[in-house]
């Protein structure tokens, strides 16, 4: 008998995805949602970094018929707009052409179309319900509606948890045996300030590059919203005497940005009331694993392996997890169990490849994206994508604009991408001595041969 009724945990990004592609295929879906209904207003502020909608999540939202209303709501962004500290600005484009570019969206605009967009697929979505327990053997949840204290005893045939980070079905599934489980902090955190629109909701800067000021051991970055303003996020260590915990006062706040973002402070009037008022958030990476339990149970999106944000695949890779179990579940249709595994096989390389990947981004972004050094390889791996563009694509748009490349393919070629040119810029030092074709030889033998 075909599963029919199945439970999701969590009505974010990728819960509220999953439902409607499981509507979409016959299912009875139900949401429970420990948090309020976005819809109604009440979004916490300060949480959110503005997310980067690349191509990998735009198919994803293209299976679901919903990019045209999605495309109201983001600004196209091509590169990133380098702020140096001397006050000099350089841009990078992220790919070889304008086909190769990210969305910028809001975080909460998103999820509140998904929704809407789920509730017009007959998904029912239900707010204040806080997972308490799941029993494995039974197969039971039990939800708490935080509203009225009202609980409720729920016996679903297939149970997915989508609830993020601190994910309560995960938590109750740790304890069973033969289920691993990490997570690892990075030892910066990140505050959410913001740069208010100009005149007439005006940008104030250049509306389509991802802005980066890097400062070695942190930095600032910008990403820009539809009403003229742009989210900023400042990654900066927990400790230290440069760190959240020596910004004290409104003071040495402006003392910060007076010396490292000079050109920027001038557009934040609201800096040191945001800094106070806005919690600073956590960035870590959660692996596990297996993500299932029997047929009964699968864990998706960062309830099974968050990641932090410096790639910009968080949510672009929790959108290919729900692919991946569609595109079981209709090759495997009723056999959960053998879902569960080909979903589970399918993307776990691929989750820690981008974990890796994102980490690695981190210290590009800070340490990297001024150094001469870098920026001549950046150029030379740019170059190989023009002339060979079937053949060798850039380490970024292989990650970001190639969905038929995996992360895990993405990451190895990468690797020897970086490995190569690496050696090639020792032995050079100008790109007019750089070998287009000598360097695609010996990438190509190494592609086809290499398997770390």
């Amino acid at each position: 008998m075909i599963s029919k009724r199945i439970t999701i945990i969590g009505a974010g990004l990728s819960g509220s995805l999953l439902a409607i592609l499981l509507s979409k295929e016959g299912y009875e879906v139900e949401m429970y949602e420990r948090r309020e209904d976005l819809r109604n207003g009440n979004i916490t502020g300060g949480r959110s970094i503005n997310l980067a909608l690349s191509h990998r999540g735009i198919k994803a939202l293209e299976q679901i018929g919903i990019m045209d209303e999605i495309n109201k709501i983001v600004v196209p962004v091509t590169g990133r707009i380098i702020h140096n500290i001397n006050g000099e600005i350089s841009y990078q484009p992220y790919g070889k052409d304008k086909t190769e570019f990210n969305l910028s969206i809001s975080r909460a605009d998103l999820n509140i179309k998904l929704l809407d967009f789920a509730e017009k697929n007959n998904v029912k979505i239900y707010f204040n319900h806080n997972c308490r327990k799941y029993t494995p053997k039974t197969n039971e949840l039990m939800i708490e509606n935080d509203s009225d204290g009202t609980k409720l005893q729920l016996f679903p045939d297939v149970i997915i948890g989508t609830d993020g980070s601190s994910s309560a079905i995960r938590k109750s599934i740790i304890n069973l045996g033969r289920f691993n489980y990490s997570q690892t902090y990075l030892d910066h955190g990140y505050k959410e300030l913001e740069i208010p629109a100009g005149p007439d909701n005006s940008f104030r800067m250049d509306k389509n590059g991802l802005h980066i000021w890097p400062r070695g051991e942190f930095m600032l970055i910008a990403l820009p919203n539809t009403d003229g303003s742009f989210t900023c996020t400042l990654f900066f260590p927990h400790n230290g005497d440069i760190s959240f915990d020596s910004l004290t006062t409104p003071e040495k706040v402006n003392q910060l940005f007076n010396e490292y973002f000079p050109d920027v402070i001038d557009k934040m009037p609201n800096l040191t009331s945001e800094f106070f008022i806005n919690p600073t958030g956590r960035l870590l990476t959660i692996k596990s694993d297996p993500w299932y339990y029997e047929d009964k149970l699968i864990l998706l999106g960062d309830a099974s392996h968050a990641i932090v944000p410096f790639y910009g695949q968080g949510m672009n890779s929790a959108f290919e997890d729900c692919m991946s179990l569609i595109h079981h579940l209709k090759e495997y249709r009723g056999d959960w169990d053998q879902i569960f595994k080909e979903v589970y096989k399918d993307r776990k390389p691929n989750t820690d490849a981008i974990a890796q990947l994102s980490l690695d981004n981190y210290l590009e972004m800070r340490n990297s994206v001024a150094n001469e050094q870098f920026l001549l390889r950046k150029k030379a791996e740019n170059m190989l994508y023009e002339a060979y563009p079937k053949e060798i694509v850039s380490k970024y748009s292989m990650v970001t604009y190639h969905p038929e490349i995996p992360y895990a393919e993405a990451y190895r070629k990468g690797k020897i991408l970086e490995n190569i040119l690496h050696k090639i810029f020792t032995e050079i030092d100008t790109i007019e001595e750089f070998d287009l074709e000598e360097a695609r030889r010996k990438i190509l033998f190494e592609y086809n041969n290499s398997t770390a």
